[in-house]
């Protein structure tokens, strides 16, 4: 039993929106819309941009028609995730952690926390080249200025989570708004651009970026993100609003990732109108594009706006990123530490190369690390999206909203797609490293790399159809075990209550009441936090300290009046320490504390109580609201 909600996907937030609520029936439609603009600008970050710029620039708009397929491609991988979340109540993190062996497990964990890194690095740079090319600031003052976004991303959780999706939402109309603009700038021929939907590839050098283009797009961390946002939706568990839920969320996806399709969409195409039919085929940097674009358009605006676009990309991704980092960490090792925490992890692991390069190399080697986190993040895709496959085809776990055998068939197609590119990528990098390296240790340290890569490929797709055949065998085993753990339930036989003597009590005690039975023995437990209290211990004879005591006296008289058998401790020095010592000396089988409802400050100095004791106490902890 788990009284504080452990297992719940970003717990904060977990079905806070109640759709049904709303009075108005488009007001209940509207309140599904959120979370596919969230994972959206994943697919639009300053990642994506230098492959368009190259496919645009290099081979005009030939190459429009891989978009249109990454973008297909990204919709039915998310609609997936979006499904695994509503039927299931697990987020892909949480899948992963229960289907497959420890070891995998925690590689798979390595690979996720990677490539949110490497995605973060990307927005990093986006948010320092846009402000580079609108403001002039230097690339190294910008990549530190993005660590300020840290406390945005704070104020926004505690706002709630229509209006962090509204925030995000807000960043992708300016992107999408600002290459509108350009589109106008540029009036592109529409013939042409009809003709780019034809697939063709005319070279080599073409195909490579496609793979860059269709690498960029589907990102990793979406998956993780999308899977766990969607249950932040209140649904009835029936089959027919599950049924529903699910096509509103298809729908949500369609238009927020038809947006991002707009986006790219629409930088190739300023690339092919500005640098291919102008004959700058070599520009292939953002530096570049926003140094011509008011030469060519004749309008400085057309750079201004550009740079304004990166911006407000960058800054939206980096947002989603760091729920993604949460929901991963949570998911695969149940650890949950603050959101600012892990956003100032999240951060540093992004800063802290980028300044690294940017000192020792310079600014040339900023589109190199584009470039690097795009790779980095193509070569998880695979680990993300072959579990997903087998999660939504499973009939055992997903009834009748398992999927069917043609949507089974365009997933594993695609999936062999990704797992075809990551392989020739795989290859090509380790060719190179080894014509470069002369150290026998090294290759052979690459060489094993590589071979544990393609093992764990073997592993995550394999294990899967094994666990299914072992469980069939032991299911009616696991039924019989699950009845016998029920009949041995017990009730809790002794309480211990953490009092801190404010309006919290009242609901502290009427919780433990209800968990109560006749026999039940009531431990109240209040942390005296004078400083003589602090320093003295048990020996403190301050004001505060005798008030404390008194008022826990108070207390127990009130239980014994009604014929309960109470008792009580002070603790002293750390609150989360002495509260669990205290559990755990008096032997109590359940802890009862209040819910504090501070915000921002006080949250990260008082709301940590519940977070901390919960890791030192074996005893199931009920937190009263």
């Amino acid at each position: 039993m788990n009284f504080n909600d452990d297992d719940r996907s970003l717990s904060d937030v977990h079905e806070s929106i109640d759709p049904s609520a709303r009075k108005k029936p488009w007001r209940r439609i509207a309140a599904f819309f959120g979370p596919a603009y969230l994972v959206s600008v994943g697919y639009m970050d300053p990642g994506n941009w230098a492959t368009d710029l190259q496919g645009g620039a290099q081979f005009g708009y030939t190459l429009i028609w891989v978009l249109l397929m990454s973008n297909l491609m990204a919709l039915l991988l998310q609609s997936l995730s979006a499904r695994l979340g509503i039927v299931q109540g697990r987020d892909l993190a949480q899948c992963n952690r229960e289907a497959y062996p420890r070891g995998v497990n925690f590689a798979l964990y390595m690979l996720a926390e990677i490539a949110i890194a490497a995605c973060d690095l990307a927005e990093v740079l986006g948010v320092a080249i846009g402000l580079n090319l609108l403001l002039e600031i230097p690339l190294i003052w910008g990549v530190i200025i993005t660590f300020l976004d840290t406390f945005i991303l704070l104020y926004l959780q505690k706002l709630g989570m229509r209006k962090m999706e509204a925030f995000i939402i807000t960043l992708v109309a300016i992107v999408g708004g600002c290459f509108l603009l350009e589109m106008f700038f540029a009036q592109p021929p529409l013939g042409e651009i009809a003709k780019g939907f034809v697939p063709s590839i005319p070279s080599d050098t073409a195909l490579y970026i496609a793979i860059g283009i269709i690498g960029a797009t589907v990102m990793p961390h979406n998956l993780y993100l999308h899977s766990a946002l969607v249950q932040t939706r209140k649904i009835k568990r029936d089959e027919a609003s599950i049924k529903k839920t699910i096509r509103i969320n298809i729908w949500d996806s369609a238009i927020a990732l038809n947006m991002a399709f707009f986006v790219n969409a629409a930088i190739l195409i300023l690339a092919a109108k500005a640098f291919f039919a102008t004959g700058n085929q070599h520009v292939a940097t953002l530096k570049d594009a926003h140094v011509l674009l008011s030469t060519i358009f004749n309008n400085e605006w057309a750079s201004h706006l550009f740079a304004i676009a990166l911006i407000a990309a960058g800054q939206s991704s980096t947002v989603t990123g760091t729920l993604a980092g949460q929901i991963v960490m949570e998911g695969y090792l149940r650890l949950r530490i603050n959101p600012w925490a892990r956003r100032l992890l999240t951060r540093l692991l992004a800063i802290v190369p980028a300044v690294l390069v940017l000192l020792i190399m310079g600014e040339s080697e900023v589109d190199a690390m584009l470039v690097f986190s795009q790779v980095l993040l193509s070569m998880q895709l695979a680990f993300a999206v072959i579990p997903l496959i087998h999660f939504v085809s499973d009939k055992e776990r997903m009834g009748n909203f398992a999927i069917g055998p043609k949507v089974k068939a365009a997933a594993w197609l695609i999936a062999a797609v990704i797992v075809a590119l990551n392989l020739k990528l795989v290859y090509e990098s380790i060719s190179g490293w080894m014509e470069e390296i002369e150290s026998t240790g090294a290759k052979a340290l690459i060489l094993a790399g590589a071979l544990g890569f393609v093992y764990l490929l073997v592993v995550t797709t394999i294990y899967p159809f094994i666990r299914q055949r072992r469980e069939a065998v032991q299911s009616i085993h696991n039924k019989q075990k699950i009845e016998l753990d029920a009949a041995a339930s017990r009730p809790f036989n002794k309480i211990a209550l953490a009092l801190d003597f404010s309006e919290n009590d009242k609901g502290v005690m009427a919780y433990a009441l209800q968990l109560a039975n006749t026999t039940t023995e009531f431990v109240l437990i209040h942390v005296v936090e004078s400083a003589p209290a602090r320093m003295h211990e048990q020996e403190a004879s301050d004001l505060e300290t005798r008030y404390d005591h008194a008022g826990l006296e108070a207390y127990i008289a009130q239980f014994r009046a009604s014929g309960f058998v109470a008792t009580g401790e002070l603790g002293y020095r750390h609150r989360a320490r002495e509260i669990a010592r205290i559990v755990n000396s008096t032997g109590a089988d359940l802890l009862v504390v209040g819910s504090h409802g501070h915000k921002l400050m006080k949250d990260w100095i008082f709301g940590e109580t519940i977070n901390s004791v919960r890791h030192i106490v074996s005893v199931p902890i009920f937190i009263a609201r």
